[in-house]
């Protein structure tokens, strides 16, 4: 009975062994679900602009690159009027680049999501990598922290909170585009 059950811990140790590291460098990407429904969605409605009003003074958009990428930015603009009178409009580019270059500095995160799948935490063979940046600090997810001088802890935890919030930019444009077709 002892050599069946020390087989079987053995079987467990070296399938663990096998297992964890596949694991730890498979970090999985809460925003790719999000990223394909609304890369579908904008290819549905012909549209190449997203953007909608995420809460108070802060606002969300997107370019779609078919294909190929998905930028996404979030920030606070100073003149919300203004961006509410875009988005009234449907001038979903505008409201873009006015995000992405006249809003508040410090509340900004832009996400380039090349691919259009979702943040992913290291880059795959020779694809490219997703960057973010936010609050003035950029992040390149190439999988190479030591590059970055930062551990890999530091890393991976930008990498989590970056992926959390590009969910919620996604989910607000998502739920716009919902809510408008």
């Amino acid at each position: 009975m002892t050599d069946r059950l020390r087989g079987v811990r053995c079987l467990a140790t070296a399938s663990v062994l096998l297992v964890a590291p596949a694991l730890a460098g498979a970090q999985e990407s809460r925003s790719s679900q999000l990223a394909t429904e609304l890369v579908k969605m904008l290819d549905a409605m012909k549209l190449d602009s997203i953007a909608a009003k995420a809460e108070g003074d802060r606002y969300v958009g997107a370019l779609y690159f078919p294909g190929s990428q998905l930028l996404v930015v979030q920030a606070r603009y100073s003149v919300p009027e203004r961006m509410d009178a875009q988005l009234a409009g449907k001038n979903y580019r505008d409201v873009y680049i006015d995000l992405n270059s006249a809003s508040i500095k410090d509340s900004k995160t832009l996400v380039s999501d090349l691919g259009a799948n979702g943040l992913q935490a290291r880059r795959r063979d020779d694809q490219p990598y997703d960057t973010v940046d936010v609050g003035g600090r950029s992040y390149a997810f190439d999988g190479d922290w030591d590059k970055a001088k930062i551990s890999e802890q530091e890393y991976t935890k930008a990498f989590e909170a970056s992926d959390a919030e590009y969910t919620r930019m996604l989910e607000v444009l998502v739920a716009h585009l919902k809510k408008t077709s």
